[in-house]
């Protein structure tokens, strides 16, 4: 039985060019989803399923992203002489007090493998999850705490899964699965990063989960530069599969929950929407605006010189 997952590492070194220019001075990984910012999500997701040891993989730039889970002492001072503005003092409160947080620097991106390797240290001879920072996955739906279990059971690498259709498995690395006894628990065969249409092995992507053996670092530190001339975590993966030693096998969860995509900005919107239409103190309204909306919108003449991106 392998050791308990405590640690999460977070890669968040990307430029975020997709949101320019609002990300032109502010983390693709503090926007706003809501009222939280996307980074906030994925750290309270990690803390749910037992991980407190948080290590984000930084860049230049990205300091905001540490002084938002650091305490901000002038804030609560102003806060905390008003009585009206309680609630939203322990919100601000809650960052800070969520998890254990380290940072590293990568130097130079090198793709999502380098970054992973950036980890090593850090992480040392134990078991670690590996969480992107534009999937969001609701806090309903528990699928690290799943992973975390298979990897303890059967040791290796877990790579959360998720059904696309076939038309849509050339955006995302893509797993060849054989059947397990359990549910929604495969053992993975192969992996092939964004194939070409029509060669894909299966319909099964890869999504931003994952749960690593530290043998993942040896493999990493040999993986030649692959799609994108990066060094592509995925190609580190498929070294490991057949193997039922040294970082093998490989396995993966097949998740069925509620997952938000804040990668592109159409996916962006979509999770705001749908995550501010679930909140109990928003969402009756909003979801009311929305339908008025949607109504008027679909009934009336579309805007004649509509806003361009």
């Amino acid at each position: 039985m392998s050791a308990a997952v405590k640690k999460a590492v977070i890669p968040v070194a990307g430029l975020g060019t997709r949101f320019l220019p609002a990300t032109k001075a502010i983390p693709k990984e503090m926007l706003p989803v809501v009222d939280k910012p996307a980074i906030q999500y994925v750290v309270e997701e990690a803390v749910r399923a037992g991980l407190d040891d948080i290590l984000f993989i930084t860049g230049r730039g990205k300091s905001a992203l540490e002084d938002h889970f650091d305490r901000n002492v002038e804030l609560e001072d102003k806060l905390s002489g008003n009585d009206a503005k309680k609630e939203l003092l322990d919100r601000v409160r809650a960052a800070d007090r969520l998890a254990t947080v380290h940072s590293v620097r990568q130097g130079e991106a090198l793709g999502l493998g380098h970054a992973v390797l950036c980890a090593a240290e850090h992480v040392g001879d134990e078991p670690f999850a590996v969480m992107l920072g534009d999937d969001l996955i609701d806090e309903r739906d528990d699928a690290l705490t799943q992973m975390a279990d298979v990897q303890q059971r059967f040791g290796g690498c877990v790579v959360a899964l998720l059904e696309v259709p076939a038309d849509q498995i050339h955006l995302y690395g893509c797993a060849a699965v054989e059947a397990t006894d359990e549910p929604d628990v495969v053992r993975i065969t192969g992996l092939v990063e964004k194939p070409p249409p029509g060669e894909a092995p299966s319909n099964l992507a890869i999504i931003g989960r994952y749960v690593l053996a530290p043998e993942i670092f040896d493999v990493l530190r040999t993986t030649a530069p692959g799609r994108g001339d990066e060094i592509q975590l995925t190609d580190a993966l498929e070294a490991l599969t057949g193997r039922d030693s040294d970082g093998g096998p490989v396995h993966g969860v097949v998740f069925r929950g509620r997952r938000y995509d804040t990668g592109d900005k159409a996916d962006y919107l979509k999770a705001v929407v749908q995550l501010g239409c679930d909140r109990a103190d928003l969402g009756p309204e909003f979801r009311s605006w929305l339908a008025d909306f949607v109504t008027n919108r679909l009934d009336g003449p579309m805007p004649a010189d509509p806003i361009q991106p």
